[in-house]
């Protein structure tokens, strides 16, 4: 059955609460529960339950689950881990909507303990509840009230759409909460899922999706563990203009182990998540820094798209950073228009340079309405979609000079702004700090920072939803043998070269004969990927003479090195013209995620530049070009230093046909050309060798 949508709604949003484990214990965590509530002046029926106290925080305490009336939404379970499979059981018998596990020892210690979590799963599951955790930390709802967690906090006004803030790991949560509390942003939830036994990221997510009082999401997950519902719900999140900012951690082998340690997350392949998520419109960040900067810009700038940053500095040293920190990470500095520039000049004097980034020079000092002049200017101009002040703040008296000038500027901007002052944790003056705040401007102590931000969303390139792929074939992956695998692309309208499978030397004379020489001459066998490394490998056949000759040799290096294997044949192929360039191209099967396409230079270029791009089959062509251009090495495509365009139209046919092939065969786990290569413009691509799995 799983949890119903009903009973999240009770688990998050609960009018009745249970607290099993309540507790008079100063500083214990029954104690810290209740005393939440508390402070929090919870409205709603609140139920402590615990054995040893007749009252905690002058309420009543009932002695067991057993004796709470029935259909209480939720209960907070501050019980030992032998204890809660017990516990769950008396409060699905009372037809409870909820609960949030906080104990260890389950999924995170190994084979034992995954045995007692799915037990306890199985019993909410079958009841329909909601259960959080085991292992976590609980959740606050800050709309309502509810402090459901024995973290003590204190309650937050929002004033409007907050952020709500997932993470399966309780530190993180907690961490992200108070960073994004401290920028001034108002938090409307913050979730801690833990090991997720019931509750994954992406349903309680997913639940939040519609709440009016959430403005945006900042997520810390280890593993997405239903890839089609996280993006399900990254779809409606962009369609109702909520953003959704993501750190994933799982990159490195180390990292994924720390997961599987940690919340007994098994990650999967990080680089098709990240591929699909960004595909989605969600931010994907790499530290914890971007996640609150990020979050910050994009919750007060849900809708901002940012092609262009302008950047205003009293200070020439910051613009000379800011322009080589700009085009390390892609982020585009705009020229200025002849009448942004014209009304620049009348304000600045005579010596200042009117650039991206602007220095407006030491007269800011002794003229501060420069700092608000300036900026009104650079915002009016049509290339500039977003401005950074990024400046030396100074005296606490100089900081308010800049402020008051840059006020009414930024509270009535239509674009996104904000402001960097250097002096790392120089104290700012309180008055600033209050008044940026409420004026909702987004404050940074680094312009890098805020750079990154910006960037972040600069990157952003929500694709439109893609094809499904065919559901996937049943059966054991099997290796194809090359003319297999080639018989199946040309079926599908791809071109591969002109040839014929031989089991004898006369068929293969006969095959070099129909389609003329030069020819090349490969054996054929499903469990012989790197023939040439068998010596199966002939090229350049001109004749019948030098065909027979590299026959012969053929058979004679297999009998050498691979004797008893099953050969289908040899194959006979027309040779590749001369080409001036070649590609790795694969497209594979990820079972969580999907259909990915790989595309990247071939060759020792493969190994030596790292240089590939990764996208999700199904894009539309132009969004593949994109890619393409994406790559380091994409001038070598556009014809680079005199040599020629080559033909990246066909390589971008070549992609889409490849990826729907795959999307549309569910047989088809993973195939692999390489190379190909790649013809000058308008003479096409070709395939000189194809490896691929298939499920019969």
């Amino acid at each position: 059955m799983g949890a119903t949508r009903s009973n999240i709604d009770r688990l998050l949003r609960p009018r009745s609460v249970a607290v099993v484990g309540a507790s008079a214990e100063p500083f214990s965590l029954g104690a810290n529960v209740m005393a939440n509530f508390g402070t929090f002046g919870f409205s709603g029926d609140l139920h402590p339950v615990s054995r040893r106290f007749e009252e905690v925080e002058g309420i009543a305490c009932r002695k067991a689950i057993s004796e709470l009336p029935e259909g209480v939404d939720m209960a907070a379970l501050v019980v030992p881990a032998g204890a809660v499979r017990q516990a769950i059981e008396d409060c699905a018998a009372k037809g409870m909507g909820g609960a949030v596990i906080f104990a260890s020892g389950f999924a995170e210690l190994g084979e034992e303990g995954i045995r007692e979590q799915e037990a306890i799963a199985r019993i909410a599951n079958e009841a329909g509840m909601a259960v959080l955790g085991p292992n976590c930390l609980g959740f606050t709802n800050f709309v309502a009230s509810v402090p459901m967690t024995f973290e003590r906090i204190q309650p937050m006004k929002l004033g409007g759409p907050g952020v709500a803030v997932v993470a399966q790991s309780g530190a993180m949560t907690g961490n992200i909460r108070e960073a994004l509390r401290s920028r001034g942003l108002p938090i409307a939830y913050a979730i801690s899922t833990g090991n997720e036994a019931v509750l994954s990221a992406e349903q309680v997510l997913a639940a939040l999706a519609d709440d009016e009082a959430v403005g945006s999401f900042a997520a810390f997950v280890e593993q997405i563990r239903d890839p089609a519902a996280f993006l399900s719900f990254a779809a409606k999140a962009w369609e109702l203009g909520k953003p959704v900012v993501l750190m994933h951690p799982g990159r490195s082998q180390r990292s994924r182990e720390a997961a599987q340690s940690h919340t007994g997350a098994m990650a999967g392949d990080h680089a098709v998540m990240e591929t699909f998520v960004n595909a989605a419109g969600v931010t994907l960040v790499d530290s914890f820094d971007e996640l609150f900067d990020t979050t910050l810009l994009r919750h007060r700038y849900p809708r901002a798209e940012i092609g262009g940053l302008g950047i205003v500095t009293n200070s020439g040293a910051v613009r000379g950073f800011c322009l080589d920190f700009c085009e390390d990470l892609g982020l585009k500095l705009p020229l200025l228009g002849d009448a942004t520039s014209a009304k620049l000049g009348e304000v600045l004097p005579d010596f200042a340079a009117i650039d991206n980034p602007l220095d407006i020079t030491a007269m800011g000092m002794s003229k501060p309405s420069l700092f608000g002049d300036t900026s009104a200017a650079m915002l009016a101009d049509d290339s500039v979609d977003a401005l950074l002040l990024a400046a030396m703040g100074g005296a606490p008296k100089q900081v308010m000079a800049k402020w008051n000038s840059l006020k009414p500027v930024m509270e009535n901007a239509t674009k996104p702004v904000a402001i960097a002052f250097l002096g790392d944790e120089l104290p700012m003056p309180s008055e600033f700090l209050d008044e940026v705040r409420a004026a909702g401007v987004p404050f940074f102590r680094s312009p890098e920072r805020a750079m990154r931000a910006f960037n972040n969303i600069a990157k952003l390139d929500r694709r439109p939803d893609l094809p499904q792929p065919a559901p996937v074939s049943a059966g054991e992956p099997r290796a194809v043998a090359e003319h297999e695998g080639k018989a199946l692309l040309r079926a599908r309208g791809l071109v591969v070269p002109e040839g014929g499978l031989a089991g004898e030397l006369d068929a293969a004379k006969a095959i070099a004969t129909r389609i003329g020489y030069p020819v090349a001459l490969k054996v054929q066998a499903a469990d012989i990927a790197h023939k040439s490394d068998l010596g199966g490998v002939k090229l350049n056949l001109a004749d019948e003479a030098s065909l027979t000759k590299a026959w012969g040799e053929i058979e004679a290096s297999l009998e050498k090195h691979a004797a008893g294997k099953a050969i289908d044949g040899m194959l006979v192929e027309t040779m590749a013209p001369r080409f001036d360039l070649e590609l790795v191209v694969s497209a594979r099967r990820d079972p969580s995620w999907g259909v990915v396409l790989i595309v990247g230079l071939g060759g020792v270029l493969t190994e030596l530049m790292h240089d590939i791009r990764m996208m999700p089959a199904g894009l539309p062509r132009d969004a593949i070009e994109r890619e393409l251009d994406l790559l380091k090495g994409a001038a070598l495509l556009r014809g680079y230093r005199g040599s020629k365009p080559l033909d990246v139209e066909a390589v971008v046919e070549f992609l889409d046909r490849l990826g729907r092939l795959v999307l549309e065969d569910g047989s088809i786990v993973e195939v692999e050309i390489n190379p190909l290569v790649v013809y000058p413009q308008g003479q096409g691509v070709g395939i000189l060798d194809v490896l691929m799995t298939r499920k019969d």
